[in-house]
């Protein structure tokens, strides 16, 4: 027989953190969800702008100009996005996160004509495997992963720049150390995404409202790791047709 009470301590505390845990685990399944979304608007929008010639002339026969247009549109989306989390409606950023997923298809419609189906499978897969590693570490480490993460979306800036100006060098070396350093830092933020969406579904977790914008808005953060990993992955490995 227990020598402290327990009617009034323990079941009540058994149903908050059963209330939380239920909230999280709907926060992150929302999360995946939209994220898969994302990921299959990308590859159907891809796959159908490889097959009509019509489309990859008007994506890749405007010159680099216009391919750096959408790239800086697209980043616009993700960044106004991001920093208007708190504010921005659900729906709206429903629609700039589709709106994205399918630039994105767009400008990736080539890898169906340079790569072997085999190998963008291949890709995938192991880009899922790094991926969900990756996301499950920063869902149970203990470890602060705020330093770090900071310190990777600095390096996401430079790369970002070092990009454009790639477009103008056109230096083999520069775009090999690019895609690594992608590969590589965009690993890290998986985790890094991850642990910050954990902590902000426990702070919201009274406020549904709030969670679910969010949970979309984490779900593009997400997908953008994805995709990046993605694309370093299927160069690194090169079989092309």
């Amino acid at each position: 027989m227990s020598m402290y009470p327990q009617s009034g301590f323990q079941k009540p505390f058994q149903l908050e953190y059963g209330r939380a845990n239920l909230a999280m685990s709907k926060f992150f399944n929302m999360v995946y969800a939209w994220m898969a979304v994302g990921l299959a608007v990308t590859a159907v929008v891809a796959y159908a702008c490889s097959q009509s010639q019509v489309a990859l002339q008007i994506i890749y026969g405007g010159g680099r100009g216009f391919m750096m247009v959408c790239a800086l549109g697209m980043f616009a989306i993700a960044w106004g996005v991001q920093v208007s989390a708190l504010r921005i409606n659900a729906n709206v950023a429903t629609a700039l996160f589709m709106v994205y997923a399918a630039l994105m298809g767009a400008m990736l419609s080539a890898i169906f004509l340079i790569y072997s189906m085999q190998t963008i499978t291949s890709a995938f897969l192991i880009t899922g495997g790094t991926f969900a590693a990756m996301s499950i570490y920063g869902f149970v480490t203990k470890r602060d992963l705020t330093a770090i993460g900071s310190f990777l979306v600095m390096c996401v800036m430079g790369l970002f720049i070092a990009s454009i100006v790639n477009i103008f060098v056109a230096s083999n070396g520069l775009s090999w150390l690019i895609t690594y350093a992608v590969l590589v830092v965009f690993i890290g933020i998986t985790a890094y995404e991850t642990q910050k969406l954990k902590n902000m579904a426990i702070q919201f977790t009274d406020h549904p409202d709030i969670a679910k914008r969010i949970a979309i808005i984490g779900s593009l953060m997400l997908y953008i790791s994805f995709i990046n990993i993605f694309l370093s992955i299927l160069r690194i490995m090169g079989d092309r047709k």
